[in-house]
């Protein structure tokens, strides 16, 4: 007997749920959540759903992307700081501009797969396509 909210067996629930056992756009949302940490374990356990792992891969680059970057122009400023201060604080200056952006591409991104959009970072989002097949 099936009640309600039961799906009979071996019938998929409807969402079309996926190896996460989440909605394709849910799984694709958490995939941003924790950049790229969370991009890495929706490609271990996700292994049918192109769009949950096109974000994935997406993400994973984007959060190492983002943190390189962020590493580089800290290291940078420091070391022009000690040469002369004020090409630090010009170098310095553009991190928190760095992160503002990476800020807006995130929520663009958890925006965009939500709606089960597949929204491309510029050279990042051709680059997870390629991996996906897509």
């Amino acid at each position: 007997m099936i009640c309600a909210g039961q799906t009979p067996t071996g019938t998929p629930p409807a969402g079309g749920t996926q190896g996460t056992g989440l909605a394709p756009n849910i799984a694709s949302l958490l995939c941003y959540i924790c950049a790229p940490i969370t991009g890495i374990v929706f490609l271990l356990i996700e292994k049918e759903n192109n769009d949950v792992k096109f974000h994935a891969w997406q993400s994973l680059v984007f959060g190492i992307a983002y943190i390189a970057i962020v590493i580089i122009l800290e290291i940078l400023a420091a070391i022009l700081g000690m040469i002369a201060s004020v090409l630090g604080i010009i170098v310095g200056f553009f991190i928190p501009i760095v992160m503002l952006a990476a800020f807006i591409v995130w929520v663009v991104c958890l925006v965009k797969a939500y709606q089960g959009e597949r929204w491309r970072i510029p050279i990042i989002g051709d680059f997870a396509a390629k991996k996906v097949g897509v």
